[in-house]
């Protein structure tokens, strides 16, 4: 597949699926859209409470890029594994992840996943099948391939699958963990997101390769290109990496062409995206609407039918708020819990004994000098 520059959308012509898109049943091609207005509306629910400053940190969106990480999902089996970037909630979500685990973890909740040491979705769960990423782009790819190894030294029938953004294939870890990896056969499939920007790096001043596919002849493994705002062709090429590694084939490399019509966080303002191009891609080739253009135009879905799944998305996604509002914040001690013993042994120090607040009692000399606020600063 010819690829296409994320500089400005792709133009599409009549799309032909693929023996595994066109095997998908239709409560299956429901189920992708489930997903996608799922990780879309939970994220602006998550602007709303950044907002309020309910948020703690920072706040990641994949607007524009949901096909990408929900198609690609959704190609996986129970077994198999994936390994999320801050912009792959939609993954997440489709292996297991619940929106209110999601709202805890960014409110930084007591009762969160991570019992608020940690924030967005850097965590995981084994059994549900997704590993708590690491941050430094491309770190992953070593990571996951180690599991892909042990998954062929046991002999069981498991993938992994790793996704990286574009400026992470210019990384001494990626080009170390997929060679590895290469070597080794072992079951994995390794997806770039193509969107055109490492944060504010333009991919032609980061790389000089004209795909991110060609990096594959360099490892011997296949490389393939595909459009990343079609859920379905994501799908497709997904499902055929998969299958491929799981019959003993080894590492694919995958490119999606897609952008993320947001900054690389909430705080970011995009100064350095041309004036438009945001715009242009979300009349063109938003895959939420190209999406529900196929449902209805061409696998007989009424617009009835979708306005009842949003009905469910957002009577689901307020359950959640409600239920997430209502954790209090994590406890002092907390941050001992799950670290060298559980349940943990040390006590407080002995002069915070019975004190509940901060300002109950001033812990130091007042011949060293407190600011009091109730004497206007003065001691």
């Amino acid at each position: 597949m010819a690829t296409k520059s994320p500089a400005a959308p792709a133009s599409r012509g009549a799309v032909v699926l693929g023996p595994h898109a066109n095997a998908l049943t239709r409560a299956e091609r429901l189920e992708l859209y489930y997903w996608m207005r799922f990780t879309r509306s939970l994220e602006e629910r998550l602007v709303n409470l950044y907002r309020q400053t309910k948020v703690v940190g920072g706040l990641f969106r994949s607007l524009g890029q949901e096909a990408d990480a929900v198609g690609s999902a959704f190609a996986l089996e129970p077994g198999d594994i994936l390994s999320p970037l801050i912009r792959n909630l939609g993954s997440m979500l489709v292996k297991g992840a619940t929106p209110v685990e999601i709202l805890k973890q960014y409110m930084a909740k007591g009762d969160s996943p991570t019992r608020g040491r940690e924030l967005n979705i850097h965590f995981g769960d084994l059994e549900r099948g997704f590993v708590g990423q690491i941050s430094h782009l491309g770190d992953m790819v070593p990571v996951m391939a180690g599991i892909a190894l042990s998954f062929k030294l046991r002999r069981e029938k498991r993938v992994v699958l790793v996704y990286v953004g574009d400026g992470a294939t210019s990384t001494g870890a990626f080009h170390e963990g997929i060679n590895f990896a290469a070597v080794q056969r072992v079951p994995m499939v390794v997806i770039v997101e193509n969107n055109g920007f490492a944060y504010s790096t333009p991919t032609t001043t980061q790389t000089a390769a004209k795909s991110f596919a060609d990096k594959g002849i360099g490892y011997g493994i296949p490389g393939v290109t595909a459009d990343g705002n079609d859920v379905l062709a994501t799908y497709e090429v997904t499902r055929e990496a998969v299958n491929r590694a799981r019959a003993g084939g080894g590492v694919t490399l995958i490119e999606l062409m897609t952008y993320r019509r947001k900054g690389h966080a909430e705080h970011d303002n995009q100064s350095y995206v041309p004036a438009g191009l945001g715009e242009r891609w979300a009349a063109e080739n938003d895959p939420i609407d190209r999406y529900v253009a196929r449902l209805t135009e061409e696998f007989g879905f009424s617009p009835k039918e979708l306005a009842a799944m949003d009905a469910r998305v957002q009577a689901e996604i307020d359950a959640a708020t409600d239920e997430a509002e209502k954790s209090g914040v994590p406890g002092a001690l907390d941050a001992l819990t799950g670290i060298y013993a559980d349940p943990p042994l040390e006590k407080p120090l002995w002069f915070r004994e019975g004190v509940t607040s901060a300002v109950d009692a001033h812990e130091r000399p007042v011949g060293w000098g407190v600011y009091d606020a109730a004497k206007g600063g003065k001691s």
